[in-house]
């Protein structure tokens, strides 16, 4: 047995997550389901758990965020996987994901005391087109994020949206279906200028506050002349588009509402020379207006030297004791070279 360094561990993660990017389309390396399920099934997974620093499990504190735990994935379905998209009830003990693949998960979160430990009964189904039947068609499945309109995680009525083919679609869902979809969100005239596979990659509804009710789509990366990022508000009090400012070349993977009416970005930054590294940032309710060019407070900035991957899915929840809950998940892209993860964090 022999020791690896610090250096050598992200070195060789710098590797591994480039031979994960590199190779993405590598079928040997890749195991994205051809056929979409049929309908639901159950299926079980394994976890183990994760410090956010590769090294020393005892450190929470990040940036500005407390880690509260996370977990490695592993289920036996060929169809798990691929997790662009999550949603959580108000506890924040049933998760609702979407795949890039065309389907969806619904798993029973568990916990010890602040900590996650674990997935229980969870459930696969396809996601339905809108003539009843799965989506089959590759440019129709790729669902990047979902924003829940009324109920909870287990019934009720999510906006969804999805990249290759442009859309966002409002889907009711019940425990044992998800679809067909009942209409569409129409999108702004710029959104022809969105690139094939970087396209509607964030999606949130602000929740309180003057601008209650709006929709925030915004772009992987649809860029202004200054080079910053374009989105948009649709529907609410103010709708049309917003300008965020582009930092250390990252782009959007994924957005939530906060209590408050503010909002959460995720955003990750890939280069084959140094790997693959995720942000989290924080756009106070006060800036999300049209015109103003917004900045927004880095909350949590990581490379992959901390136990991330390709992480795409973020949402956010009220504990029992107050605290705001930030829960984010990775897309592994069904390859053999990255991982399914789930981890949380507490606000300030």
């Amino acid at each position: 047995m022999f020791l690896i360094s610090r250096k050598a561990t992200a070195a060789l993660a710098v590797v591994l997550t480039g031979a994960a990017f590199l190779y993405l389309d590598t079928p040997s390396l890749i195991a994205k389901p051809a056929v979409p399920l049929d309908g639901p099934v159950s299926t079980r997974v394994s976890v183990v758990p994760l410090s956010f620093d590769r090294d020393d499990a005892t450190l929470t504190k990040f940036g500005k965020l407390t880690y509260r735990g996370g977990l490695n994935i592993f289920a036996r379905s060929r169809h798990f996987g691929g997790y662009s998209a999550m949603a959580l009830d108000a506890s924040g003990t049933t998760l609702l994901a979407l795949s890039d693949a065309g389907s969806w998960m619904r798993a029973t979160l568990g916990y010890d005391g602040l900590r996650l430990t674990g997935l229980s009964d969870v459930m696969l189904g396809p996601i339905l087109d809108e003539d009843g039947k799965p989506v089959r068609s590759g440019g129709r499945q790729d669902s990047e994020d979902m924003a829940l309109l009324s109920g909870d995680t287990t019934q009720g009525t999510a906006l969804v949206s999805f990249e290759r083919d442009h859309r966002i679609m409002r889907y009711p869902f019940t425990p044992e279906r998800f679809g067909p979809p009942d209409g569409a969100v129409p999108l702004p005239k710029a959104a022809r200028g969105m690139r094939s596979n970087m396209g509607l990659e964030a999606l949130a509804t602000i929740e309180a506050g003057r601008m209650k009710g709006t929709i925030v789509a915004l772009p992987e990366r649809l860029k202004d002349r200054n080079g910053n990022l374009i989105g948009w508000l649709i529907g609410g009090p103010s709708p049309g588009t917003i300008t965020i400012r582009r930092l250390g070349g990252f782009d959007f993977t994924g957005a939530a509402g906060l209590p408050d009416g503010g909002l959460l970005l995720l955003e990750r930054r890939f280069r084959y020379s140094e790997g693959v590294k995720m942000r989290i940032r924080r756009i106070a309710a006060s800036d999300l207006r049209p015109g103003k060019l917004i900045g927004g407070e880095v909350l949590l900035e990581a490379s992959d030297i901390m136990n991330i991957d390709n992480m795409e899915a973020i949402a956010v929840h009220r504990a029992h004791g107050g605290e705001t809950v930030l829960t984010v998940m990775s897309d592994d892209n069904f390859s053999a070279l990255q991982r399914s993860l789930i981890m949380q964090f507490t606000l300030p």
